[in-house]
């Protein structure tokens, strides 16, 4: 039946039966309409109050459509005892509609219907070897911290205890508050969760519809909320509708899919992987404003991102940690969350959850506990499942455990070595062939942002039914209009990435490039393809080291051309003349003088690149390549980064390597909390051992300040760094005395800058006594916080103890006259060796500047520059008073 035709019968239908009502059975229908909300909306009191039956009829209607208001009006009956009359109801309304309308479930009804459906097909997840293990057995509660704890460079080490009450564990409560009113009472329609790949984001959306179809999430506020996997539904060949995309998670076709999207409000759509979206400018990519409305995959989603498709809709969006800037012309309103992966103690959790067996998974962890570098690796939950999986293996086999490594690309090579031992013995030579076409396939894939292939493009590669298809590549089925279509992908997105990655080094010497270009055209294209291949350059680098070409010959039999290599270095060595330098260009504003504040934050995914390229440095654990790619960039800045203690890790192995004349720069950087840990008292484990009380009385040893891992390094001989600048970084008076430290050893280091970091009397007098330790070579120092005074003398007594220091920089100071004179006195001093003395941008006294200029005159070989001297000479070249 059409729908005019339908909304007349049941108008019709509805008429009969509140006509057949006295007055009384009219007045309590009324009453018992007000009071049964369908999906909880009810019409309000105030247009039923008056009504009569034709305003009744008129009014159920409009308000809940025809089929949902001919139930709504038959239940109301019943609830208000006139039961002859409802199965009057039901049985016109089977003459007049049919056996098929009557059939069709209202809202409410299919609502339950549809959570049922939702919790049999999400009640098991697939691991990437194809094995299917329940969702509750196997998820693991992530960290995730909200918009406020976000910094702009996704943190790629999770907060542990201190940061307890800014990221929270990924429970129903956490998940609850994803979508919580903000301070002004508004609610955010729109959430992305952000993270690095394998982090588990897809796994924590997956968990939050699994959570909401049983009950936990969104209670009253959700009825309907679908699943849409960005990269599938991209790659998905013709047009569709979003209402096709809904009918295609319901259990059947007959859902009342137009009442479901009257109340778009209480509708959520879960987009899996925005990243994936193409950028908008095309016909194909431009947002599709009507529900029914036939459109490309990119079209829709994209209408549903942009909030022009069903506004009131509410989106739970998950993206890789650099795409949010690529994004935010799209978002409208957006609250952000990043998801951190494990906490330690998750990670615990997650190797017993993996082996089920206890001795084996205490065996397995306290292995990987050990090793620092591999336990800090697997906060990435996609990690951690390959490392259980390599070292279960090595457990059943009797292996040595020592042999798993210690970075992700490492790890991941390991994996695949073990997957190929694992499967029945084939012809070397093979393989090796299987393995070059499967990493062509993967290179393709990621260059044309293609996560799925045809059985076309296997036969074309000749790996239809090869040993690597069936190892790596998992089989889908996807029903078409005439026939099943068969696709394939990766295991997982990463491991695409990571075979593409691996093409580069198993290309031939001899033979013809590849139709998509060498690494250079990977390496040099535009800065938004980069951003998509990120983890590809990362493996690429990784796969470069020595020992890991070495690995890839010994396990696949494969030469490595050298060529590779040295092209990836020039690469590195020219981006001292490109991205860094744009990246600062035009933010180093003088932001020192007296109350400056610290710089703005802007918007952009390139402050980020120049942590990106220290990963992928740190990727190949070859000092001697880092400290050659690094002669390319003299000057290593980081601006507006939070530093996670993973990020301080891979800065600090750079720094550890770098060649002489290095310079760093940090510059309005966040430093990772310092961490503790907990350690039983002696007599507290004394007590345990004799049976004695069993309190958890700890104590707590501190591990230094997050700075710690880059002064070690610095301290380091082969350490090449020659200039230190912390400016606007917010450091805690800790790190003064893992700096004051570094400074007594450090072999090269030569300039320190300290800039608006907010100091104190205490953190300058222990950074002092490092300035004034006599193996200390720092020649020139800037000191630059405005506000301190008193404090400031503690680094002016080191111009009488330090052996090298000839060069110091007050400016935007506040010098006070006992102060100024207490300098004079410091600078006459026989041992002080000080040629340049800079106090610019500072108030001085005229008995102050006396005092200057009889110094001056006293010394005439030091040179003292400020505005109000007589004369104040140009200072040495190459030195800059302010930052």
């Amino acid at each position: 039946m059409e729908p005019g035709a339908a909304s007349g019968a049941a108008r019709e239908l509805l008429l009969a039966a509140l006509e057949d009502l006295s007055q009384q059975q009219l007045k309590r229908f009324r009453h018992k309409l007000r009071d049964a909300p369908l999906d909880g909306r009810s019409i309000p009191w105030g247009r039923l109050e008056n009504a009569n039956a034709v305003d009744l009829a008129e009014e159920l209607i409009n308000f809940y459509g025809p089929e949902p208001a001919l139930d709504v009006a038959r239940k109301t009956l019943k609830r208000a005892d006139v039961r002859d009359v409802a199965a009057r109801l039901k049985e016109q309304r089977l003459q007049r509609l049919g056996p098929s309308s009557s059939a069709l479930l209202s809202v409410s009804e299919y609502k339950k219907k549809y959570r049922e459906h939702v919790l049999r097909q999400h009640a098991k997840v697939k691991e990437r070897n194809a094995r299917s293990v329940k969702i509750t057995k196997r998820f693991t509660k992530l960290l995730i911290a909200p918009e406020s704890a976000v910094p702009e460079h996704a943190a790629q080490e999770p907060a542990e205890e201190p940061e307890r009450e800014r990221a929270r564990r990924s429970d129903t409560h956490t998940f609850n508050r994803l979508f919580r009113r903000d301070e002004e009472g508004q609610r955010p329609l729109t959430v992305v969760l952000q993270g690095p790949a394998g982090i588990g984001k897809t796994m924590a959306a997956k968990k939050i519809l699994y959570d909401w179809a049983a009950g936990k999430l969104y209670h009253g506020q959700v009825d309907f909320a679908f699943f849409m996997p960005c990269r599938e539904l991209l790659e998905r060949p013709g047009t569709c509708s979003l209402a096709d995309l809904i009918l295609d998670q319901c259990p059947d076709r007959s859902a009342p899919v137009r009442q479901m999207l009257a109340q778009s409000e209480r509708l959520l759509f879960i987009l899996d992987g925005v990243d994936e979206l193409p950028a908008l400018g095309s016909a194909e990519t431009a947002p599709c404003i009507d529900p029914f409305e036939v459109a490309s995959a990119a079209g829709v989603l994209g209408g549903l991102l942009s909030k022009v498709l069903l506004p009131e809709a509410r989106l739970l969006v998950t993206t890789r940690g650099a795409a949010p800037g690529k994004l935010q012309g799209r978002l409208c309103s957006p609250q952000c969350a990043e998801v951190r992966g494990f906490s330690d103690k998750d990670k615990k959790k997650y190797f017993y959850k993996f082996f089920q067996d206890e001795w084996r998974a205490e065996r397995a962890y306290r292995f990987v506990k050990e090793n620092e570098t591999l336990f800090s690796l697997c906060f990435v939950p996609f990690v951690c499942w390959i490392v259980c999986t390599v070292l279960r293996q090595q457990l059943e086999l009797g292996q040595d455990l020592s042999r798993t490594s210690k970075t992700t690309t490492s790890v991941y090579l390991l994996f695949i070595s073990s997957v190929l031992r694992s499967a029945p013995a084939a012809d070397g030579r093979r393989v090796q062939d299987e393995l070059r076409k499967l990493s062509r396939l993967a290179r393709e894939g990621v260059l044309r942002r293609r996560a799925q292939f045809s059985e076309k493009d296997l036969e074309r590669l000749e790996l239809r039914g090869s040993k690597v298809q069936t190892l790596f590549l998992s089989r889908k089925e996807l029903p078409g209009v005439l026939e099943t279509e068969v696709t394939y992908q990766f295991m997982d997105q990463s491991f695409q990435e990571f075979f593409a990655a691996l093409s580069y080094l198993l290309e031939d010497e001899g033979a013809p490039r590849a139709p998509l270009g060498g690494v250079g055209a990977l390496l040099r294209g535009d800065a938004e393809l980069r951003c998509h291949l990120a983890l590809t350059i990362r493996f690429l680098f990784g796969l470069l080291s020595t020992e890991r070409m070495q690995d890839i010959e010994r396990h696949f039999g494969c030469a490595v051309s050298e060529r590779v290599k040295q092209d990836v270095l020039r690469w590195v060595q020219d981006q001292g003349q490109d991205c860094p330098r744009r990246v600062t260009e035009g933010t180093e504003k003088t932001q020192v003088l007296q109350g400056a504040e610290e710089p703005e934050e802007e918007e952009g995914e390139e402050l980020n690149y120049p942590l990106e390229l220290l990963y992928c440095l740190y990727e190949t654990q070859e000092d001697a390549f880092v400290c050659q790619a690094l002669r390319g960039l003299p000057e290593l800045v980081l601006e507006r980064v939070h530093l996670s203690r993973m990020d301080l890790a891979v800065l600090s192995y750079c720094i550890r390597c770098c060649p002489a004349g290095q310079a760093l720069r940090l510059v309005s950087c966040r430093l990772a909390a310092a961490q503790e840990k907990k350690k039983k008292s002696l007599m507290k484990r004394l007590q345990g051992s004799l049976g004695g009380s069993s309190s958890q009385a700890t104590i707590r040893k501190p591990l230094g300040s997050p700075l710690r891992p880059l002064c070690e390094a610095m301290m380091d001989q082969q350490c090449g760094l020659n200039s230190l600048t912390l400016s606007h970084c917010k450091l805690p008076d800790l790190v003064c005395r893992d700096l004051s430290e570094a400074l007594r050893e450090a072999p090269a280091l030569t300039d320190l800058g300290l800039v608006c970091n907010s100091l104190s009397e205490a953190g300058l007098r222990v950074l002092s006594e490092g300035l004034a330790w006599p193996q200390c070579r720092v020649q020139t120092l800037r000191v630059q916080q405005p506000g301190l005074q008193e404090a400031l003398q503690y680094v002016v007594g080191v111009l009488q103890h330090s052996p090298a220091l000839t060069t110091l920089d007050l400016s935007g100071c506040q010098l006070s006259g006992p102060m100024v004179t207490y300098l004079c006195a410091a600078l006459q001093y026989p041992g002080c060796r000080l040629q340049t003395l800079s106090l610019t941008s500072m108030d001085l006294s005229e008995q102050s500047l006396q005092a200057l200029r009889a110094l001056g005159t006293a010394k005439p070989g030091l040179v003292i520059t400020h505005p109000m001297l007589d004369s104040h000479p140009e200072p040495p070249k190459g030195f800059n008073s302010t930052l």
